[in-house]
């Protein structure tokens, strides 16, 4: 089954843009495996948008960059699998990709068996310039028509950013993950207001079919394409924090081959990624809206829980998480066994409440069983 946890993996666009080679395609798939990344679930190498010539030939076939990609995208991608590493394209549903690339529209089945010929394992598949005559909703259903009729196994990524509710018919077109969100750049205010956009959201996502809340940040210090100011370890940490705890897709945008330690060893947080990839998939529940803080619990298997806190206010501030707001009230005679995910203090047994005081812009996450009373 593809799909059956939110997909992991890395895309060149936050960082690259236009400047997208066949060279860095392999030396980040040389990353991905040298510096830990596959090892811990990272295995899809996303090659975003202009990769291609600005014409098709005389036969209507993509054609990839011969500057960029002299040996063929073929070539790119038998070194990303020679890897163990499953590669990434990208198209658009519309007459030219965002950047102004030719695109899919009226080319959907050609194009299909062109990528899969290729080696395609993931379609990133954009909607830029989709002409006012189309039906956007039928032009995913036919790209993903397209894909199935290869008979390659290929995992489908749309992106719609959050149009036309996407969530409520995504998952019955055939996708794999779908965007929900506008797109990411590299600040506080960005990762923010796209992780509250989705909150009303979050069971608009389950296996084999996951709300995209765009590709991550973590590390890019305000560097690459999609750089601004930049965010701080404490903000990146809260960040990947929220895409893990939403269950989104965790598909790097940083460049790897020379992210911090810091960044290298958060991407790569065994407790973060166990919850994004726990096999119940389960969305958070909010258990606390207010003064700019948040507060959830989210059910996973094996009976435990996570408590989840994030302030984004700019000061140190309480955030609260009332117990029986979750559903476990006082009288009952459980309260929450709580140890802390990033240092792994015992907190002990917390009952009714427990309200950490967090840093600006900051996140709290403890791992909970429920305990009796003694």
């Amino acid at each position: 089954m593809l799909a059956k946890t939110p997909p992991m993996g890395w895309n060149s666009w936050n960082t690259f843009g236009v400047e997208i080679n066949d060279k860095i395609i392999r030396e980040t798939a040389d990353a991905m495996v040298d510096l830990g990344y596959l090892d811990v679930g990272y295995n899809y190498l996303v090659i975003d948008d202009c990769w291609s010539e600005m014409q098709r030939d005389a036969q209507g076939r993509l054609v990839a960059d011969r500057n960029k990609f002299p040996e063929g995208m073929k070539a790119t991608a038998d070194y990303v699998h020679e890897k163990g590493l499953k590669f990434g394209m990208y198209s658009c549903a519309g007459v030219r990709t965002c950047a102004g690339y030719p695109s899919s529209y009226g080319h959907e089945f050609e194009d299909a068996r062109q990528f899969a010929s290729w080696g395609v394992d993931f379609l990133k598949y954009d909607f830029c310039n989709f002409p006012s005559s189309g039906n956007g909703k039928n032009a995913y259903y036919t790209m993903s028509l397209a894909l199935k009729a290869t008979n390659r196994e290929i995992l489908f990524s749309p992106c719609q950013w959050g149009t036309d509710t996407p969530g409520r018919w995504m998952k019955s077109v055939g996708a794999h993950m779908y965007r929900s969100t506008g797109d990411i750049v590299d600040n506080f205010e960005s990762f923010k207001n796209i992780a509250v956009s989705q909150i009303p959201d979050l069971c608009e996502s389950s296996q084999g079919c996951f709300n995209d809340m765009d590709m991550l940040i973590v590390g890019m210090y305000g560097k690459g394409h999609v750089g601004l100011e930049g965010c701080n370890d404490e903000e990146y940490k809260t960040h990947f924090a929220l895409w893990c705890l939403f269950g989104s897709p965790l598909i790097m945008g940083g460049d790897i081959r020379h992210l911090s330690e810091t960044s290298r060893l958060l991407l790569q947080n065994k407790e973060l990624l166990a919850i994004n990839q726990d096999e119940e998939c389960r969305p958070p529940q909010l258990v606390c809206d207010q003064m700019n803080q948040y507060s959830f619990v989210k059910h996973m298997s094996n009976n435990e829980f996570i408590l989840a806190y994030f302030n984004f206010n700019d000061k140190e501030s309480e955030v609260q998480l009332t117990f029986t707001i979750a559903g476990l009230p006082y009288y009952s005679g459980f309260g929450f066994e709580m140890v802390d995910i990033f240092t792994h203090e015992e907190i002990g047994i917390k009952y009714d409440y427990y309200n950490p005081v967090l840093p600006p812009h900051g996140c709290k996450l403890y791992r909970a069983r429920l305990k009796r009373y003694e």
